[in-house]
């Protein structure tokens, strides 16, 4: 809840997600289920992407941890998750959980998004920071831009 927080605030999304799962065995089916609702409502949400800036990028400190995020809102979905966590778990979360649900995320909302953790030591900064990065960059992409007419694309479409 909190890295969703996180997101969409960064993000400017507005976001209420309920998930039911089977918490029971693992997270891993819920978080995936999740990253793959929202990226389809994103996607969905952008319509045919006239006007939208389409890039965007940011670099988030939190405290000690410094992350990166680029996207591109391209049509072509694909994740690059550079972001060794320096433990596996924050609290019951799994930290691998993390590309996961980037992963279901990008797929459906048809991105390409590049995710880096520069460095950081406390795992739950380096996730919230990663988290606070892909927000900032999915706003930059997704805002209008009055110069751009059409889809910001040479091909036409996106």
């Amino acid at each position: 809840d909190h890295m969703l927080t996180a997101l969409a605030k960064h993000g400017l999304l507005d976001l209420e997600v309920k998930a039911v799962g089977d918490l029971e065995i693992d997270a891993h089916h819920t978080v995936e289920d999740v990253g793959i609702c929202l990226g389809r409502a994103f996607r969905e949400a952008l319509g045919d992407k006239e006007g939208i800036a389409r890039f965007g990028s940011a670099r988030i400190p939190m405290d000690e941890a410094l992350a990166e995020a680029v996207v591109d809102v391209s049509g072509r979905p694909y994740l690059v998750y550079n972001a060794s966590c320096p433990g596996t778990r924050v609290g019951e979360f799994e930290t691998e959980l993390v590309e996961e649900f980037f992963l279901a995320f990008a797929h459906n909302a048809g991105i390409t998004l590049h995710l880096h953790l520069v460095y950081g030591r406390n795992i739950h900064h380096c996730i919230e920071a990663l988290f606070k990065a892909a927000g900032r960059a999915l706003r930059q992409a997704v805002a209008l831009d009055p110069k751009v007419k059409g889809v910001p694309s040479t091909k036409g479409s996106l």
